[in-house]
């Protein structure tokens, strides 16, 4: 599993290329050659770039669905639209599909933000105001997800 590490602030050229930064071209050098996928968010208006061994992890997760489940359906359809293969071309440039950018409203400033095994590319000022809108409720929201983590741990070691 790729852990990627990071935030990087970039450029879009006229053409809808970024300049992938060097930390994370170092990151991802062994399997950039392999390719990525891009898509839609399910939960914010930014996009999700998966490394393709990522993407063939998430995919199969979706693919194992039940398909005779009309919701199941209907996510499948909903989330894989618009997702597209893309590669960095010979100088580490990314072009980010047009529907795609639409989508996110990627225009001149972007953020690439690592999360864990992807990494999430916004508009810049989306992006600052989702961490601004988050900051007050973090902490909350940490405690509700990670909090009883610690607990679990705990009840499985004194099971043993």
């Amino acid at each position: 599993m790729t852990n990627l590490i990071g935030v990087h602030e970039c450029k879009v050229d006229e053409k809808g290329r970024l300049m992938f930064p060097a930390p994370l071209r170092k990151q991802l050098m062994p399997v950039i050659e392999e390719g990525f996928v891009v898509k839609r968010s399910v939960f914010h208006k930014c996009l999700e770039l998966y490394p393709m061994a990522e993407w063939k992890r998430e995919s199969e997760d979706v693919s194992n669905l039940n398909r005779f489940v009309k919701k199941n359906v209907d996510f499948i359809r909903i989330f894989m639209a618009g997702v597209k293969t893309v590669e960095l071309d010979s100088t580490g440039r990314l072009l980010i599909p047009k529907d795609l950018s639409l989508f996110a409203g990627i225009d001149k400033q972007v953020v690439l933000s690592s999360a864990v095994n992807r990494i999430e590319i916004w508009n810049k000022d989306h992006y600052e105001a989702m961490i601004s809108e988050s900051a007050d409720m973090f902490a909350d929201l940490a405690e509700e997800v990670m909090g009883n983590r610690n607990l679990k741990n705990s009840a499985s070691e004194n099971v043993s």
